[in-house]
């Protein structure tokens, strides 16, 4: 027990397994996971997070019970869902079952979920929420949120359901309809929602059952992925494939691509894999359970691997370190008042470690993009980290949405607190120009070998540098 409990400790540092080149280091697996459990003592009454220069924090909301995924709307209204895992076994092993059961308790996240979506509305624009509605409450482990048009999507656990909801309502009444079943929680039961632009298409995130296929791969069914709704034909897609726990999603404002935060698999030491954000095409795959980063083979999974697979699985764009279990994302959108360092990006909830030693995450990071919409350099803290120290945290940054001032706001699930980050000097951000590009023409022929180019390839691309 003694050995068991020393771990795996990193060698990288977070740093070294962020951005767009991070450090792959050697897999060493292990039969215990390294358990580093972060334990919520809470901010006290005037406590809060240290934010960057120039920003100012303070406490949108607070005595919520587990506030998870927040949502704005149009009218500047903020909705809540006050969640927890529903009371699910997460595996078949009693043991394992019971050593969850400790973990979970002492991450905060143990305990019946409250269900619960809350409205939450800041009237006078102080930067307060003054008023507080519970809009529903018998939703059954609520995450996601959407809202067009007076619909009102909602993403319980096993199934997504829309309500007839005007914006102002201070309650949701009716019955749901349901859209579709979604697999029902297993490892990860987290299900986030995003409404294309145009409204016409629902895109759902569904984490995987377990960490690497152990289970079998019948039960990843549907799972691991991000799926797409047609809400006007009510036919269903496979959107993107091979994501083993899909979290925040956000549409890319230079391309129009669906993004996504995705948390890596564990149990092959502190330093591996690096949780990552990316873009999601079709069609796309990112190789869980067995690749990741593209080509690297994961040869713990005992399950056939498809064919091709190392063939057209995709690169993620940018890591955000090892177990830093990046949750919610959002873009630099037209009004958002951060300031100087804080241009077009995207802003990332990590939420923390439980099996990295040291802790890592814990909390918010900006990314910052080029010109042309990539992301580059390494994460700039917004919030820095939540840990307390001596195995301790102030509390656990979820979610991140922009309220109707431009400031960012901040889910804090075990503090029970919604924070809100603003550069009050800033002038709101202007709009994110959409990156113009001619399509390639497609190839309708082909003539002779395209490999055969390289054989005799022309001197200019002998010389020096040319690659």
């Amino acid at each position: 027990m003694w050995w068991v409990s020393r771990g795996n400790p990193a060698e990288l540092t977070i740093d070294e397994t962020s951005g767009t080149d991070p450090v792959l280091a050697a897999p060493e697996a292990e039969w215990f996971p390294t358990v580093s459990i972060s334990k919520p003592i809470g901010w006290g009454e005037d406590g809060k997070p240290t934010a960057a220069e120039g920003l100012v924090v303070n406490r949108f909301a607070e005595g919520l019970e587990h506030p998870r995924v927040v949502y704005t709307m149009p009218n500047g209204d903020v909705l809540v869902t006050l969640t927890r895992s529903p009371n699910s076994e997460v595996s078949d092993s009693w043991l394992t079952n019971l050593v969850a059961g400790f973990l979970f308790d002492r991450a905060g996240a143990g305990g019946a979920s409250p269900n619960q979506l809350v409205l939450l509305r800041d009237s006078d624009a102080d930067g307060v929420a003054e008023e507080r509605h519970v809009l529903r409450d018998d939703l059954d482990s609520p995450s996601g949120i959407a809202w067009r048009d007076g619909e009102l999507f909602i993403a319980n656990h096993d199934e997504v359901l829309r309500f007839a909801y005007e914006e102002g309502a201070n309650v949701v009444a009716g019955d749901p309809e349901k859209l579709m079943d979604l697999p029902p929680a297993g490892g990860h039961w987290m299900r986030n929602i995003i409404l294309s632009t145009d409204g016409t298409e629902l895109f759902i995130a569904v984490g995987s059952a377990s960490n690497i296929g152990e289970k079998g791969m019948e039960i990843e069914a549907g799972r691991a992925a991000i799926h797409e709704l047609n809400l006007e034909t009510g036919v269903i897609r496979l959107f993107s494939a091979g994501l083993r726990n899909p979290n925040g999603l956000a549409w890319h404002p230079w391309t129009g691509e669906l993004w996504t935060t995705v948390n890596e698999r564990d149990m092959l030491g502190s330093d591996l894999v690096p949780d990552y954000m990316t873009n999601v095409p079709i069609g796309s795959h990112y190789g869980w359970p067995w690749l990741y980063f593209n080509d690297v083979v994961d040869e713990r999974v005992e399950a056939r691997m498809p064919d091709f697979l190392q063939e057209y699985s995709r690169t993620p764009e940018y890591a955000l370190g090892a177990h830093t279990a990046p949750l919610g994302m959002v873009f630099t959108q037209e009004g958002a008042r951060m300031g100087e360092g804080f241009g077009p990006g995207a802003y990332v909830a990590r939420h923390g470690s439980w099996n990295r030693k040291p802790a890592a995450g814990y909390d918010v990071v900006f990314v910052e993009f080029d010109d042309l919409g990539n992301p580059q350099g390494k994460p700039k803290p917004v919030l820095e980290s939540f840990l307390a120290g001596d195995g301790e945290t102030y509390g656990r940054p979820t979610w991140v949405a922009w309220d109707q001032t431009g400031a960012l706001l901040v889910s804090d699930d075990t503090a029970n607190i919604i924070w809100r980050v603003v550069n009050p000097d800033a002038q709101p951000a202007e709009a994110i120009a959409a990156t113009e590009v001619e399509s390639l023409q497609p190839v309708r022929e082909l003539n002779g070998d395209p490999a055969r180019a390289f054989e005799n390839p022309p001197e200019d691309l002998m010389m020096p540098g040319a690659f």
